[in-house]
């Protein structure tokens, strides 16, 4: 098997990216396709299954041809996405949950809060159900989304044949298996993985008894480990699409961010003292305990739905990456930064967070910029560890200036709001019982040393960066490993496919001190806004 490889498929919110891996963990080659989002009045986010599988079939195909191996080579594939709503009709057809009718708008995205007022009313039942997701549902989560899907769309509703996650949706596509990932639906859907059981209770006491009397069967009736090996491998046709062969292992997948956990919190084979923190468009923090810990605000405990017979909890920013881009937006220099970094082939991001390592004598020192200014970024709401999904922004301290000096000061701030956010996380989490040690960075927008360094000033842990650039990418290829027999399970390929290559230690002495001044600012800024609201 020394020339072997295995393929991670990640669906993130903006595009479908595929990542060739060699059997210990190296990068052969990757793409990426766009996919498009669909925005609607009223907090409504749609996108296209049809489309999220043509960008997967390119990416696969084109990260294959790049890494030099042939499709006889590949021994395993495994996928990960966002935790959105794909709404299916009798064989696979596409059923629109869109106003318009438009078939191809199938899909309800992770960010939709269409349903928030389903959420706040079951949340108002409190059926014990939701004491497995920090106490409070999200309108992020499913049976908030299939309510309001009843609800407003009935014959919809009626005609599905399958309600599925994304990942499952990606799986049965490439392997024709329906079976559901112990991950997706116990993260999402209320499955009580740890009794192997949906709660029929809950389903009718939240209006959706209907699911439960057809014993589940439009939502999962055979739930699976991630890693398990689907069907008999890729059907011909998925193969065909997908330019590999036919019958090659598929393996029951994850949710994005869980696949960045998979791909970082193993390296030293002890996942329990690591925090995976998935720093993309949202965040997503995950944590691994040996016996269930319940923490006010924070999801889960959720049993095997990361590391096999462990227990995760899962918090997290509703917009973390698309927070700051929101946020920098609003400033009058913004436009023209943004041109100047087009025309040199950068993102705004990575260009102002270089300009600030250029000026400053260490990244620590680039609080100081904020001086005076204060952001808590909670646009879409706080998920973690204040489960708000009507909270708001606060920006405190902003003047009237328009040029480049006052846009890198809104950028640390904004930044700095995104990691005392996170320090909030793991308080409680350390409060609840579950303390963490150190931070596993993954996601797009925890690349730059710039950030890595902010969050480890503010929240006093330090950050590990994995020797991968594509941590999500390697999680799901890890599951495509387990899938192909490689390794025994998801643990042994973690310890076995994953390394750290750096270690970003928190400054001390007056930085700290300035951090600690700054984060019991952030948490008063929060309380006044609930307050006033």
């Amino acid at each position: 098997m020394q020339h072997s490889a295995t393929i991670g498929v990640d669906v993130g919110t903006g595009s479908a990216r595929a990542g060739v891996f060699d059997l210990q963990g190296h990068l052969l080659a990757s793409a990426k396709n766009d996919i498009r989002l669909f925005h609607q009045p009223g907090s409504i986010v749609e996108q296209s299954s049809n489309e999220i599988w043509a960008a997967v079939c390119a990416s696969v195909q084109q990260a294959l041809a790049g890494s030099g191996m042939t499709p006889e080579q590949v021994i395993g594939i495994g996928f990960d996405a966002t935790c959105s709503l794909v709404v299916l009709g009798e064989g696979g057809e596409p059923l629109s949950v869109a106003a318009d009718g438009d078939p191809e708008h199938n899909i309800m995205v992770w960010m939709d809060h269409r349903a928030i007022v389903q959420a706040d009313r079951i949340n108002a039942i409190g059926h014990e159900v939701l004491n497995y997701v920090g106490g409070r549902i999200s309108p992020e989560m499913e049976t908030p989304k299939l309510l309001w899907l009843r609800e407003n769309k009935p014959d919809v509703f009626d005609r599905a044949w399958q309600f599925m996650d994304l990942t499952d949706f990606l799986t049965w596509r490439a392997s024709g298996d329906l079976a559901r990932s112990i991950c997706t639906v116990t993260c999402k859907w209320t499955y009580l993985a740890h009794e192997r059981r949906w709660d029929e209770s809950y389903f009718h006491a939240i209006g959706l008894g209907v699911l439960a009397d057809e014993a589940f069967a439009r939502i999962g009736q055979r739930i699976v480990a991630p890693g398990t090996a689907l069907g008999q491998g890729l059907t011909p046709q998925a193969a065909l699409q997908l330019g590999l062969c036919a019958g090659t292992p598929v393996a029951a997948g994850v949710i994005d961010a869980h696949a960045g956990g998979i791909g970082t919190v193993g390296v030293d084979g002890d996942p329990f003292t690591s925090l995976a923190y998935v720093f993309g468009t949202s965040s997503c923090t995950m944590s691994s305990t040996r016996e269930p810990v319940f923490v006010p605000g924070v999801w889960g405990p959720y049993f095997s739905a990361m590391v096999p017979d462990a227990w995760l909890i899962e918090g997290g920013q509703s917009v973390a990456g698309a927070a700051i881009d929101h946020l920098l937006s609003m400033h009058p220099f913004a436009s023209v930064a943004q041109r100047q970094a087009r025309e040199k082939g950068r993102s705004l991001l990575a260009t102002l967070a270089e300009r600030i390592q250029q000026q400053e004598a260490s990244l620590s020192d680039a609080v100081l910029l904020a001086k005076g200014l204060h952001v808590v970024p909670e646009f879409l709401g706080n998920r973690a560890p204040l489960a708000d999904p009507h909270a708001r922004a606060v920006i405190v301290g902003l003047g009237m200036e328009r040029d480049m000096t006052s846009l890198l000061a809104l950028y640390v701030a904004g930044m700095c709001g995104i990691a005392y956010g996170l320090r909030q996380i793991i308080d409680a989490q350390a409060v609840a019982g579950a303390p963490i040690e150190r931070i596993m960075i993954s996601g797009g927008a925890g690349r730059p040393d710039l950030v890595r360094q902010l969050l480890a000033d503010a929240t006093g842990k330090p950050v590990l960066v994995n020797e991968t650039d594509e941590p999500v990418l390697l999680g799901a290829a890890i599951l495509g490993s387990v899938a192909a027999g490689i390794y025994g399970d998801v643990a042994a390929a973690m310890a076995g496919m994953s390394r750290v290559s750096r270690r970003v230690e928190p400054c001390g002495g007056v930085i700290a001190t300035l951090h600690d001044a700054r984060f019991a600012a952030f948490g008063r800024l929060q309380g006044m806004a609930r307050e006033l609201r």
